[in-house]
């Protein structure tokens, strides 16, 4: 893939390639493999920038295990809301299950502040929280992040289902600006 893309008139250089994103969820499977082996997780992915790590992720499974998605959006353009939208919500039943978050990035954790809570309150036995990448510098809300792929410094990313307005998701390595 090229070293540096452009995204919505923005430059944007390679930061993490795809063969680094690849070996480091195969790490995570293992990880949740053994915790989770034999209980019959529910994975439950965000959209839309999770879709790409949760279906990569949730292939590294050779057990019984379940995966719904969730939308839930706090970014407009190249900055948060602070405001939590449900777009989709969740069409699954998490009462005695245990259940496993897969987000794309945790930057100000307000998204996944709000929502992991919710599992508990609808009787989820467990709800733990795996991300691909987090922004340590961006974190203002007290989320527990239970598996990190990557900590990265604060700054804009694209590529790997992470989205400038939209664009940008489809390159298979991990982009920073680069201005």
């Amino acid at each position: 893939m090229p070293e540096r893309i452009l995204v919505n008139g923005k430059y944007f250089k390679k930061y993490i390639d795809e063969a680094a994103i690849q070996a480091r969820i195969v790490e995570l499977g293992k990880i949740l493999k053994q915790e989770y082996e034999g209980k019959n997780p529910l994975f439950i992915g965000v959209l839309n920038g999770g879709f790409l790590f949760a279906a990569d992720l949730f292939k590294q499974f050779e057990f019984e295990c379940e995966i719904t998605f969730v939308k839930l959006t706090s970014y407009k353009g190249m900055s948060s809301t602070g405001k939590v939208n449900e777009v989709i919500g969740l069409d699954a039943d998490v009462r005695g299950r245990d259940v496993v978050v897969l987000e794309d990035i945790i930057d100000t954790g307000k998204t996944l502040y709000d929502f992991m809570p919710k599992l508990l309150t609808q009787g989820a036995n467990s709800a733990r929280l795996v991300s691909l990448l987090h922004k340590p510098d961006a974190l203002k809300f007290d989320v527990k992040i239970d598996y990190i792929g990557f900590s990265v410094p604060n700054e804009f990313l694209v590529g790997y289902g992470l989205d400038f307005d939209q664009k940008g998701r489809n390159f298979r390595d991990i982009y920073q600006l680069d201005e």
